[in-house]
């Protein structure tokens, strides 16, 4: 794959915006600072996008009011900052229909950033036809497509688990509609079959505090002494949830979460976490739909960002279950 401005900052030794200043902006860069910016580029045959500036891109995002995407929209605006490119936010609030529309009124700007997509990927590419696309967390066919995956983490969450004596844990799933639930749910049950661990599925939720508390009465219903939530917001709505019922964490059960948002470090007990390269992401996507926007794409396929996990106050070691937490639930 050609080499991106991404690998050039690396080379360098520069952040990725100061890297995209030396191209773009190269008065407001220190002459030395931009010398080793343009001979790493030599070095790795990167040829900066020509007549893209003040381009105008969408973002199409589920919920905005996801600390994720709102991390990811941020982290995409600063970069377009440094082009003068314009961003276009909407958000379809979950909502098939609304990403379909949104798709094909998409058709008329100079690219898209497609995030966390609900519809099924065969409809997608149709959808917008031959606007250049990066889609962020679903796979999909002739694009770049970009996934900030748990998996590694998620590996790690399950043996940290083990080592606890953890034996049976609980997985509490996400939307139905999304991708990134499925992968997550196979990462731990793959991570679980090795450690000689039992998953509990618990059904699908909102990608919400409120989906964890809804999955509350679920989870203590088991006889799982740990528990991996989709997300960090469900995770301590989870939390909050079991805390309700008398079930404390981590004495009772631990608890992980997936993103690692600032919430998770900032809550009591902090929060272990799944931590994934949301900002990186955010900067990455936008870099390779300017790429696309150019002309000269790198052929279409799917980059993978790895993930850590995040050790905190949530988790501990096992506890045997004490049946009166089971029982004071039921009828």
């Amino acid at each position: 794959m050609a080499a991106l401005l991404t690998d050039v900052a690396k080379r360098a030794g520069v952040s990725l915006a100061t890297a995209s200043r030396a191209f773009g902006e190269p008065d407001r860069v220190a002459a030395a600072t931009r010398d080793r910016v343009l001979a790493a580029a030599a070095e790795l045959g990167y040829a900066a996008p020509s007549n893209v500036a003040g381009r105008t891109f969408g973002v199409i995002v589920p919920d905005i009011s996801n600390a994720v995407f709102a991390a990811l929209v941020k982290s995409m605006q600063s970069q377009a900052w440094h082009g003068r490119h314009r961003m276009l936010l909407s958000d379809t609030n979950e909502d098939t229909s609304r990403e379909r529309e949104l798709l094909t009124m998409s058709r008329g700007i100079d690219g898209v950033i497609l995030c966390s997509p609900r519809l099924p990927a065969r409809e997608i590419r149709d959808l917008l036809g031959g606007t250049p696309m990066v889609v962020i967390n679903r796979e999909v066919d002739a694009t770049t497509c970009l996934l900030l995956e748990a998996d590694q983490g998620l590996r790690q969450a399950v043996e940290h688990l083990a080592a606890l004596g953890h034996r049976v844990i609980a997985y509490v799933n996400g939307p139905a509609s999304s991708w990134a639930n499925d992968a997550r749910r196979r990462s731990v049950e793959q991570a679980a079959a090795s450690c000689s661990v039992e998953v509990l599925a618990i059904g699908n939720q909102e990608a919400t505090v409120h989906g964890g508390l809804a999955a509350a009465a679920s989870v203590a219903a088991t006889r799982a002494t740990a528990v991996i939530a989709y997300n960090d917001l469900v995770a301590l709505g989870l939390r909050s949830g079991l805390r309700h019922l008398d079930i404390d964490c981590p004495g009772d059960i631990s608890v992980i979460g997936i993103d690692d948002l600032d919430v998770a470090a900032a809550s009591e007990p902090e929060l272990t976490s799944v931590r994934v390269a949301i900002e990186h992401g955010g900067s990455l996507a936008l870099e390779l739909l300017i790429e696309r926007i150019s002309g000269r794409p790198s052929a279409p396929g799917v980059i993978r960002l790895d993930s850590q996990l995040i050790v905190r106050r949530s988790t501990a070691v096992a506890r045997v279950r004490d049946a009166s937490l089971v029982s004071r639930l039921r009828p």
